[in-house]
Parts: C-alpha cells; structure tokens; sequence
C-alpha cells in the first residue's frame, strides 16, 4: 500500500464516521461515501477497517493508562480495573462517532461481533477481571459484564496527573 492509498483510505474512513453521524443506526451507504464501494467494496469490509481503527485508538489509551506512573501502588501494582475503565472512556468520548458506529452494526455482521468480543476479553483480562486460564466463553462474559458498568458508569473526578503520564496520554491517539 502507498502513502497515497494510506491517506485515502484514511479520508474514506473519516468520511464515513462523519455520513453515520448523519444517519445513526442505519447501515453505511457506500455510495455516498466517495471512494468507499472502490476501495472497501462492502459495508462489512469498511466496518472491519473502522474497527481495527478503533482497536488502535484504544489500545493507545491501554498502554498511555498503563504507563503512567502515578497510578502504581507501592506494590507497583496500581487498581487495573479503574485504569482501564478510564482508558476506555477516554477513547469513546473522543471518538464517540466512531464507537456508535461499530455499536450499531453489530447486529448486522457476525464478523464484527467476534472482533467486539476479542476486544472485551482483551479488557477483562487487562482489567485482572479474568486470568488467561480460563475458558473464553466466560472471559467473554466477564468482558461483556464489564462493558455494561463502564458505559453505564460516570467517570470520576479527574485527579492531579504526572507531566510524564499526561505525555504518554497526549501521545496515544497518535500511535
């Protein structure tokens, strides 16, 4: 792929965030999307991308809340499950449109349900909610509960952060 197909796909992308925001919950018309049926060819195909785009944006804040110093405990284990929750929060509420995008198409594709629940393993198992060990129908089920409380939950009062810390969140949403 050249740096020219790399910045178009990116503009379809965009593009397509910025036509679902104007038509929520219903299925992305390629058509309107200029360049998307060339380059993407199917709804599903353009939903996988945004996905994968989503899962970099996420697993940005992963590593940025994870890094930061401040949130280690003397044990140098800090509370994983507040620290993901806020790394998920933070990446949903700056990429709110996107994130309602992939909620609304996982009732039309199997492929993104799957990749959806790999992500809420992923932050079970982040979060100390699950151990590796256990059979992934139930880390699943951990992720799928602990998706519910972080969206239902409000996030808390922001605390005095290291410049360091604040750095590596800054950082994130570029990686």
């Amino acid at each position: 792929m050249s740096w020219t197909d790399f910045y178009r796909r990116r503009e379809i992308l965009e593009a397509a965030v910025r036509h679902a925001q104007r038509t929520p919950g219903e299925p992305l018309a390629l058509a309107e999307i200029p360049g998307a049926a060339d380059v993407f060819g199917s709804e599903e195909n353009l939903l996988l991308a945004l996905q994968y785009k989503w899962t970099q944006v996420l697993g940005g804040h992963l590593r940025a809340e994870l890094a930061d110093p401040e949130d280690a405990a003397a044990d140098g284990v800090g509370d994983q499950v507040d620290t993901v929750s806020r790394a998920w929060r933070r990446a949903q509420s700056e990429h709110e449109a996107l994130r309602a995008v992939l909620d609304g198409a996982l009732t039309r594709h199997p492929s993104l349900v799957r990749l959806h629940e790999g992500e809420l393993r992923m932050l079970a198992l982040t979060a100390g909610l699950a151990a590796p060990g256990e059979s992934t129908e139930e880390i699943t089920r951990v992720g799928y509960a602990f998706d519910s409380l972080v969206r239902a939950g409000s996030e808390r009062s922001a605390r005095r952060r290291s410049p360091m810390g604040h750095l590596m969140r800054l950082l994130a949403p570029s990686a």
